[in-house]
């Protein structure tokens, strides 16, 4: 039967980050619990002055094989697993003298933070934990009478929790430590075991572990009637889950899902090449350019659908500056994001104080390799990441015109924003910005025909007397299968074309290209995005 309250007589002692470990150690000692360390932990105990003793006092048994092997005894899973008050087990404790271990407190050797860091296959092994996970499993499993912490962040609560409780703990709050080690440990191997199918090159592992700690607790999810949190995996890809917020109440979970989308988008754009921005809203680009400074490709961008970049996101590729950050004030936006930003423009952001400033250190690499997870009923589907760059695609002209140069920059520039609007898509482009972008319905003429009109709404709203697909070039996110959607960009006064191809209609296509004097090219490369 559960008890309530265990006092605790002996804390095990094994870390490897060390935060915090003192100051815990001897509030421990201050409730008279009996200190059994190891390696590094006993010495950083010991150096504080504090009473410790080393783990080979309890096994009677020398740490080995460059430590390797020390915590693998029987006498400390024994004190860790035995169940209290068990006739059976206290005989067996007595009979090969295990003495009970109460609180066990281990985190594991930074596995995760090895593999960010780059480093050699040889090294990532030598940071896998094997002792530690099975001391946390063990004590977690025998929560009852054992109470684990794996997190420095519990420290202080454990200890309120022994002083209020004259050197004891609680039920609930030994369940609740023992699901957060349960937790950490799955995470943990689910890192070694992803890294290892990495290694291997093994696109579908008969086993795949997702693992996360939790970084922001949220009021709620997509609606209100969802609860939600926002989970890190360790990796390092620059975005909101490397980012410093400066300022603005807290990130929703929409705001989470729109950021991500809004700089993996404008990450398309080399900063060495060309300043670029994207404004994005529902997860959609409603406006994205490049220019010679951030200024003008924020201007460049707001022209694309100014309506709809009102309570959007904003993604830069370079330091935010004042000019740029002059200009996005004006406009009621959400969360701006970028590498960085200069004092002056942080403080015209700071004017504004429910805007989000995120800067994030880096950009992510649209080439880099990568997977995505969505959950299903059931299960979840895991993928590469999509990091086709159009810039590597070997580009096919099939009409009997060929693209201008112009017409071909601007080609590039729109199948690189299509990469990241909602299937079905189709974006409108002209002089490195987008015109006119339809995205994700379920026919793809209607799509290029909702492109269309949100280019002459544009115009309209920038005074203009004739649509700004006038023009333009067209991308399409996957091949046309039918002339229809194309014939609706050429009226729309689209002049050039770039698409997958692949269809078993693309001689008609092509063919309805030549006739409207349409040049086209083909990627050979679908980018659905659904």
């Amino acid at each position: 039967m559960p008890v309530d309250l265990r006092p605790v007589a002996r804390a095990l002692l094994s870390v490897s980050d060390k935060t915090g470990l003192v100051e815990f150690a001897r509030a421990l000692d201050a409730q008279g619990v009996e200190l059994v360390s190891t390696g590094g932990t006993r010495k950083a105990l010991a150096d504080a002055g504090l009473a410790v003793k080393d783990i080979a006092d309890l096994t009677h048994f020398p740490e080995m094989m460059d430590g390797r092997l020390k915590t693998l005894h029987p006498k400390v899973h024994g004190g860790l697993l035995a169940i209290r008050e068990n006739p059976e087990h206290e005989a067996a404790m007595l009979a090969h003298d295990i003495r009970p271990i109460d609180l066990l407190v281990v985190n594991l050797y930074p596995f995760e933070a090895t593999l960010a860091k780059g480093a050699p296959f040889e090294e990532c092994v030598e940071n896998i934990d094997i002792g530690g996970p099975a001391m946390i499993r063990a004590a977690s499993k025998n929560h009852n009478d054992v109470a684990v912490v794996v997190d420095p962040e519990d420290y202080a609560a454990v200890a309120a929790e022994l002083a209020a409780n004259k050197g004891a703990t609680t039920l609930a709050t030994r369940k609740r430590l023992a699901q957060k080690a349960f937790a950490r440990t799955a995470a943990y191997d689910a890192a070694i075991s992803n890294w290892l199918a990495g290694e291997l090159r093994e696109e579908a592992p008969a086993w795949r572990a997702i693992g996360g700690k939790l970084a922001l607790p949220m009021r709620y999810g997509e609606n209100p009637h969802q609860a939600a949190g926002f989970y890190i995996t360790g990796d390092k890809r620059p975005g909101v889950a490397t980012a410093r917020q400066l300022q603005g109440k807290q990130l929703s979970y929409n705001n989470m899902n729109d950021t991500d989308a809004a700089f993996e988008c404008v990450a398309e754009f080399d900063p060495a090449r060309t300043a670029a921005v994207a404004i994005i809203k529902h997860a959609n680009p409603c406006g994205v350019a490049e220019g010679a400074t951030l200024e003008e490709a924020y201007v460049k961008a707001l022209r694309c659908d100014p309506v709809s970049a009102f309570g959007g996101i904003v993604a830069l590729n370079r330091r935010l500056d004042a000019a740029a950050a002059r200009k996005i004030v004006e406009v009621f936006t959400e969360v701006i994001i970028a590498p960085d930003a200069d004092e002056e423009a942080i403080a015209l952001v700071a004017a504004r104080k429910n805007l989000r400033l995120l800067l994030t250190g880096g950009a992510p690499d649209p080439r880099a390799p990568g997977l995505t997870f969505r959950s299903v009923a059931g299960g979840f589907l895991a993928q590469s990441r999509d990091n086709a760059v159009v810039d590597d695609m070997a580009l096919g002209v099939v009409t009997k015109r060929a693209p201008t140069e112009r017409e071909l920059a601007d080609l590039k520039f729109a199948f690189r924003v299509a990469k990241h609007v909602k299937s079905n898509a189709i974006v409108y482009a002209r002089d490195g910005a987008t015109v006119g972008i339809g995205a994700g319905q379920m026919s793809r003429v209607d799509s290029s025909r909702i492109a269309a009109h949100k280019a002459g709404e544009a115009a309209k709203a920038a005074g203009l007397a004739e649509s700004l697909a006038i023009g333009s070039v067209v991308a399409s996110d996957a091949f046309f299968p039918f002339p229809d959607g194309l014939l609706a960009a050429a009226e729309a006064g689209a002049t050039a074309v770039i698409q997958p191809g692949g269809s078993v209609n693309d001689k008609d296509v092509i063919a309805a290209a030549d006739e409207a004097g349409l040049a086209m090219v083909v990627t050979g490369v679908r980018h659905f995005r659904h």
